[in-house]
């Protein structure tokens, strides 16, 4: 008697997906080209698209997995995933557990939700392919143990836009390029987007917070940010936008709140190909700028810094005071503008004094702007101990 009772009770414990449909069956019998509409309920995965097909879920058809592998793989060429609820994808990183794994050319996945997945959506070798309005949140797992949201990697020519990614890791984009990256939402992650060895990518108009940090561009050249906003990148140190050894760069009114660092710039003590910083608003963060090892050279022009608590950082004297400042607004400029042209009448130029003591002992960054240093740096712009170091000269600095 205890037997069969067993029996009934894992029966009934038996997850869903066990019991659901194939929808495997009904993609194998669509003849390639046609469009499926697929009824709504739920259907059971894996499941594999390898020829040109238009799959309609309608927003009531769901695919789920039983928590192994990746969800739904797409391949081949004209792929479209429309409408679709996906969920339980494995949670192994070295397999790259996803909701949906794309290759191939020409694909289209496009308002889906996906959750309870390890990885989001997957970009391996896709070619143009369009990822758009699309929700993707990860599984429920401590923030290391993560995947990412999007993931492309040797990608060309892709399209992701306005798509809304929470509860992830990182947007990684590995050695891609000539794609765009627009109108995105991106909270609770690491990195807002991870881009590297990626040239010529086109991130516009997102909107990233609740990071570690927000846009890190490693060795990737002509990599353009325009109109994104990045806000709350305030752990581990981390800043709102990071150039590393990534020159011809542009960053173009993009706005950065409340971040450990707005912008940082590390590129190596040659000068290469420079960065173009302009119409950008650095407010309400711990550092504004901060320059570590670079040589200088890039233009500043047009941006507006607003009650950061230091505007400008380096590393070591000779950092920042190369770059080319022009018709920047500062909130800290002292001068005036008698003659009502909307420029100051002098330069508005930015010395070292006792800030050269938290930014070469780290540690005493715990006691800025404490009574002991506030009077030190007094002290020092009354009667300087030591010669101060000029960081940076705008000679036609904007005025409200």
């Amino acid at each position: 008697m205890l037997r069969p009772l067993i029996r009934l009770v894992l029966w009934l414990a038996t997850p869903l997906v066990w019991a659901a449909p194939s929808l495997q069956a009904l993609i194998d019998a669509a003849p390639a080209g046609s469009t499926l509409h697929v009824p709504p309920g739920v259907y059971a995965g894996p499941v594999t698209i390898d020829k040109p097909l238009v799959l309609e879920g309608g927003g009531q058809a769901q695919i789920r997995s039983a928590g192994r592998g990746t969800v739904v793989r797409i391949s081949g060429r004209g792929v479209t995933l429309r409408g679709f609820s996906i969920s339980g994808s494995g949670e192994l990183h070295d397999a790259v557990d996803a909701g949906i794994q794309v290759e191939g050319h020409d694909h289209l996945i496009e308002n889906n939700r996906i959750e309870d997945v390890l990885f989001g959506i997957h970009l391996r070798q896709a070619v143009n392919t369009v990822v758009r309005s699309n929700q993707v949140t990860g599984k429920p797992l401590q923030l290391s143990m993560r995947g990412d949201a999007i993931r492309m990697w040797h990608g060309t020519a892709n399209r992701i836009e306005h798509n809304r990614f929470q509860r992830a890791r990182d947007l990684t984009f590995i050695n891609s390029q000539d794609s765009v990256i627009i109108g995105n939402q991106f909270s609770d992650g690491r990195y807002g987007m991870q881009i590297v060895f990626s040239p010529r990518l086109s991130i516009e108009d997102n909107r990233i917070e609740r990071m570690a940090t927000g846009i890190v561009v490693l060795y990737s050249r002509d990599v353009v940010l325009r109109g994104n906003t990045i806000a709350h990148a305030l752990t581990g140190g981390g800043a709102g936008i990071v150039f590393k050894e990534s020159d011809s760069g542009r960053v173009i009114g993009n706005t950065v709140l409340h971040c450990a660092v707005g912008l940082k710039v590390d590129a190596p003590p040659e000068k290469i190909d420079l960065l173009d910083v302009r119409d950008n608003r650095f407010a309400h963060n711990i550092i504004g700028l901060f320059f570590y090892g670079e040589a200088g050279g890039h233009s500043f022009a047009h941006n507006r810094f607003d009650n950061n608590l230091t505007t400008v950082a380096i590393s070591g004297v000779g950092a920042a005071a190369a770059n080319v400042w022009r018709y920047n607004r500062w909130d800290e400029y002292q001068g005036f503008d008698r003659d009502r042209d909307g420029i100051g009448d002098t330069p508005h130029e930015v010395w070292l004094y006792a800030d050269r003591i938290w930014m070469e002992t780290p540690m005493t960054t715990f006691f800025r702007n404490s009574p002991v240093l506030e009077l030190l740096d007094f002290l020092e712009r009354l009667a300087p101990f030591s010669a101060p170091y000029r960081i940076l000269s705008d000679p036609t600095p904007a005025m409200e």
